[in-house]
């Protein structure tokens, strides 16, 4: 401190001072978007020379139904009739029936615990979900309940009530206050009588599912297969494998950045680090982590959005416990190889496990560890996203408080490679000026300002063989937590 206004006299050299002879070290740019991206390490990847990559099947002759699009629109339920060609029955319907039917459907309501029908009653409905969660269940020999499946928004049930007079065998209850659109058996039936081009036109479709070629539990055609005793001789069936006539071809995405450079840059401070390289290496990077992003994303081929209906499933209360991967298991049972969620959601399956008391075990891969789950890792990866809507009520329902949540994600279960019919990654390697499989850099000249410019292109895609390879557990909650008692 300066005495009587003085300044004090320096002892020894200031650090700044000393600091004038020193040099810094330095490291390279840092990057905080920058992720272990293990799911781009975890497929297998395929070189596809032609840039398409075609999935040869066997012929499908019974298609499965898909989710019905229904939504809210100024508290009132409405659905488009195109919508209903999702129900393989209505697949090949014409316009004048889809368009009556869809006049036929009736806004109906439950509240949460309603029962919408019983064990017993007659099927005269046909139900499609617009908001909320539905649980079928059963009694087994024992008298206990027996959980069949649980549906929600765009699935639908009851549609044997288009072909003929039954009985449940089941119960459904509304979980959830829900929004229903649903269709009385006895309209539909007096429709038909109404209408003889109608009455024709749904008959049709009826007997061409019918008489349809034989197929197996998937759907595909059947392979007529013989087996006897070593007694018996029997003629054997005449067969083949039929495939697919119109294949389903993905071809290579594209992901391309323009760096610009000056040349002065690049000539006078490289004396430590490459100022290209590292131009480079940091945009590549941003383009890895937005390649890993659309294979996941991507609205046509992404895999949160390929997963059919029957490999797409429901979280029980909201957090994934326990039960949820088990089912997620049961959907991708022939060699799965791992699941892929958000950190939060995995932290949200952690909270779940400790709660009943079973930890999950640990596994080490690439040098980290990774919870497991039935011996599946639980791989996390930032780019599944969280919905993070909070306060949303189900419109047109009354006397419920607001459904609230913390942040809804998605945990997919996969399995992969070609050989397993599983999920793999498509690239095309031996790219002019190749970096990394697939990516390449290419000078694209300097202009009158002394400007380098440089074309980074990554080309790229993904594929799912067969429908088994991939199941999507939705809705998953992340902010649930538990107050433990001491």
């Amino acid at each position: 401190m300066p005495e009587n206004g003085r300044p004090l006299t320096p002892h020894t050299l200031s650090v700044r001072a000393a600091r004038t002879l020193s040099n810094p070290t330095l490291t390279i740019p840092q990057m905080l978007a920058e992720t272990p991206r293990w799911l781009l390490q975890l497929l297998p990847w395929v070189d596809v020379p032609g840039g398409v990559y075609q999935i040869n099947r066997r012929r499908i002759v019974l298609r499965q139904s898909d989710r019905i699009a229904a939504q809210l629109i100024n508290d009132k339920a409405t659905i488009e009739p195109q919508a209903l060609r999702a129900l393989s029955l209505l697949r090949g319907a014409d316009d004048n029936l889809l368009n009556a039917i869809t006049e036929l459907l009736v806004e109906e309501q439950r509240e949460a615990g309603e029962d919408i029908y019983k064990e017993g009653d007659p099927g005269q409905k046909f139900y499609i979900i617009v908001r909320g969660k539905v649980e079928i269940a059963t009694t087994d020999a024992h008298g206990e309940k027996l959980r069949l499946a649980l549906y929600g928004e765009g699935d639908f049930f009851g549609e044997t009530a288009f072909l003929n007079d039954w009985r449940h065998t089941t119960t459904a209850q509304a979980l959830i206050p829900s929004v229903f659109l649903a269709l009385e058996r006895s309209r539909f039936r007096a429709l038909l009588d109404s209408s003889q081009s109608l009455r024709t036109s749904f008959e049709a479709l009826v007997q061409a599912r019918e008489s349809g070629a034989r197929h197996n539990v998937y759907g595909e055609a059947a392979i007529e297969i013989a087996s006897y005793g070593q007694s018996e001789e029997p003629e054997l069936q005449r067969t083949f494998v039929d495939y697919d006539e119109t294949p389903r071809q993905v071809h290579l995405r594209t992901i391309q950045a323009l760096i610009r450079l000056h040349t002065r840059t690049t000539d006078l401070y490289n004396n430590v680090y490459d100022q290209l390289r590292e131009q480079l290496r940091l945009t590549i990077e941003g383009i890895k982590e937005r390649e890993e992003s659309e294979i996941l994303n991507d609205p046509e081929h992404g895999l949160l959005h390929v997963a059919p209906p029957a490999q797409r499933l429901r979280t029980r209360s909201g957090p994934p416990t326990p039960d949820d991967l088990d089912d997620l298991l049961t959907r991708v049972w022939k060699e799965p190889a791992f699941f892929l969620a958000h950190p939060r959601a995995i932290a949200a399956f952690g909270r779940e496990c400790t709660r009943r008391g079973v930890p999950p075990p640990t596994v080490h891969l690439f040098g980290s560890p990774f919870l497991t789950w039935r011996g599946v890792p639980l791989v996390p990866s930032d780019k599944v996203p969280i919905n993070r809507s909070v306060g949303a009520r189900v419109p047109h329902v009354t006397n419920r408080s607001a459904e609230s949540s913390a942040g809804l994600s998605s945990i997919l279960l996969l399995r992969v490679g070609e050989a397993k019919q599983g999920v793999v990654g498509l690239h095309q390697v031996g790219l002019p000026g190749e970096q990394l499989p697939g990516l390449s850099v290419r000078f694209m000249g300097i202009d009158n300002y002394s400007t380098a410019s440089y074309l980074v292109t990554l080309y790229f895609s993904s594929a799912v063989l067969t429908e088994d390879a991939l199941a999507v557990l939705e809705n998953v909650e992340v902010g649930n937590y538990h107050d433990y008692e001491e």
